[in-house]
């Protein structure tokens, strides 16, 4: 049996990018997933909204729940939660994909920028955990996954953007804590990160940088396979990356992952 069938998952930020991509891997083994995103309408510049990705579970072999959530309103991750438990009987697995980046200096980060960049990140993983752990302490295998990268104090990462790798690292330490206090309980709460950029709308955020000098999100969404089929006891408190997963995995050809070969994989964030 396919190592996620049955089992359920809520998945924020999962109307497209690393988050329907994970949702859609999932979906093939047979999962139940929640579609937890503020995209209920379509946007013309960005593509896929919550329906859009639940049709896109539902055709790969999943059972989808589209839920229209802003994970900075308490309430509405609450309601979200509440109704992805009452539609599959349970809750198995939470991943905190949501995000919000700007790649800016202090001088021109607006402060309504920061604000939303720490909601949606430290507070919105924080939120995201308080209200599905009542229901993760109840499921047999639970897992937290954290797209989030390895801490980090050295001042390089933080120089350009201040602000982002504030709100990022803000979500590496939620993991760090949580991870630590659930320990006990067998909850399994890790973080992953991609070795490389990786092609979806965010990289708009970084000039000069196209898809081809990124790796396609399937290879986030194999790698957060491999680590959620795992058994949860024992297994938490890891920041993960992505090609060392697949490594373990014996998955050591990445070809498969690459838009185009003629040109440079650059490194991601974080990652030395």
């Amino acid at each position: 049996m396919p190592a996620l069938a049955g089992k359920t998952l809520f998945i924020t930020g999962a109307s497209r990018g690393i988050g329907l991509a994970i949702a859609l891997r999932a979906a093939r083994d047979g999962a139940n997933v929640a579609i937890a995103a503020k995209s209920d309408v379509p946007n013309p510049k960005l593509p896929g909204t919550i329906h859009t990705a639940a049709a896109a579970v539902e055709a790969a072999g999943g059972r989808a729940l589209a839920l229209r959530c802003d994970i900075r309103e308490e309430g509405e991750v609450k309601e979200a939660v509440g109704k992805t438990v009452a539609a599959f009987g349970g809750l198995d697995i939470l991943v905190n994909n949501a995000s919000a980046i700007w790649l800016r200096g202090a001088l021109d980060t607006p402060m309504k920028r920061f604000d939303l960049m720490q909601q949606v990140n430290a507070r919105g993983t924080f939120l995201c955990a308080q209200a599905c752990l009542p229901h993760l302490l109840q499921a047999p295998d639970p897992h937290i996954l954290t797209l989030c990268p390895p801490p980090s104090l050295d001042p390089k990462w933080w120089a350009p953007h201040t602000g982002y790798t504030l709100a990022k690292m803000g979500m590496s330490l939620v993991t760090l804590g949580l991870a630590e206090e659930f320990r006990a309980q067998g909850v399994a709460i890790n973080a992953l990160w991609p070795r490389t950029l990786i092609a979806t709308d965010a990289l708009n955020m970084i000039p000069g940088v196209e898809p081809g000098n990124g790796r396609s999100p399937e290879i986030m969404a194999d790698a957060a396979h491999a680590i959620l089929a795992r058994p949860a006891a024992g297994f938490t408190g890891n920041f993960l990356i992505d090609d060392e997963v697949l490594a373990g995995a014996g998955i050591t050809d990445l070809s498969r992952y690459t838009f185009d070969p003629s040109k440079t994989l650059l490194p991601d964030l974080f990652l030395d």
